[in-house]
């Protein structure tokens, strides 16, 4: 069964503001694990002991693309003292899309992550589909690129149905290779995506939780990129669309 965790950019703003009130709030939700984005100027150990006194597992951090070109042992110091395996690239500014460059630091990176017993992920958006290489999609040429031993996918199921690829196409093409999905719902606006709460949009996220189990995944990644509503009331709306969902037979644990 899958586990629900939520990607804490989605209530930046509250954590911000009340950091430990916040992630108390998640877990009474009935979230059970955390993706991380940002410290707030947090120590590993002070974020350790919360996240262990609100019963949250840590899913991952999204740890900039520079940071871990040029800061990995800072980084990876911080996440072992942590008890985060989980380490995910998470955008990549236009001029960072250098892909032969990107492939070819990612590898390093990766080989890197793996010596320190850690796991090294990209998360991606709709342009690593849109791009090409080679006459294939970005995302695709990397993990061909990349080996898995190096690198992981943490596929976002909402930007890969916004570039025109269905999700559970692509998740069943990394079965074994993506342990991690970010399940998210979204409409459109005058040509722009917008991200919604559970159940107000037009992905099939109960055809994306079943490819997901299918293909081995261990958790699915709540996450809101801009809420309509306040953020924890737009999480709280979308748990309850989950926990019916969960009721009615869907393959996840809540």
């Amino acid at each position: 069964m899958l586990k629900i965790g939520l990607q804490l950019y989605t209530v930046r703003d509250e954590l911000e503001r009340d950091f430990k009130g916040t992630l108390a709030k998640i877990a009474e939700l009935g979230y059970q694990g955390v993706e991380f984005h940002h410290f707030y100027g947090h120590s590993a150990e002070e974020v350790r002991a919360l996240v262990n006194e609100l019963g949250l597992e840590i899913v991952g951090t999204h740890v900039q693309y520079n940071s871990l070109k040029e800061d990995l042992d800072a980084v990876i110091a911080y996440h072992k003292e942590l008890g985060n395996r989980n380490l995910i690239v998470p955008y990549l500014s236009e001029e960072q899309r250098q892909w032969d460059d990107v492939f070819a630091s990612l590898n390093t990176i990766g080989e890197k992550i793996a010596a320190e017993n850690l796991v090294l992920f990209y998360h991606n958006h709709d342009f690593e589909l849109t791009a090409q290489v080679d006459g294939r999609p970005a995302l695709y040429a990397m993990y061909e690129t990349v080996p898995a031993s190096y690198l992981q996918v943490e596929l976002d199921s909402c930007w890969a149905h916004a570039a025109g690829y269905p999700p559970t196409e692509v998740i069943a093409k990394y079965a074994g290779r993506l342990p991690l999905v970010h399940w998210k719902d979204m409409s459109r606006s005058e040509g722009r995506v917008l991200t919604v709460e559970f159940g107000q949009g037009e992905v099939d996220l109960e055809a994306v939780a079943v490819a997901s189990e299918q293909a081995g995944a261990e958790w699915l990644v709540v996450e809101q990129d801009e809420c309509q509503n306040p953020s924890l009331l737009s999480i709280e709306n979308s748990m309850n669309w989950i926990r019916q969902y969960a009721a009615n037979g869907g393959p996840i644990h809540v």
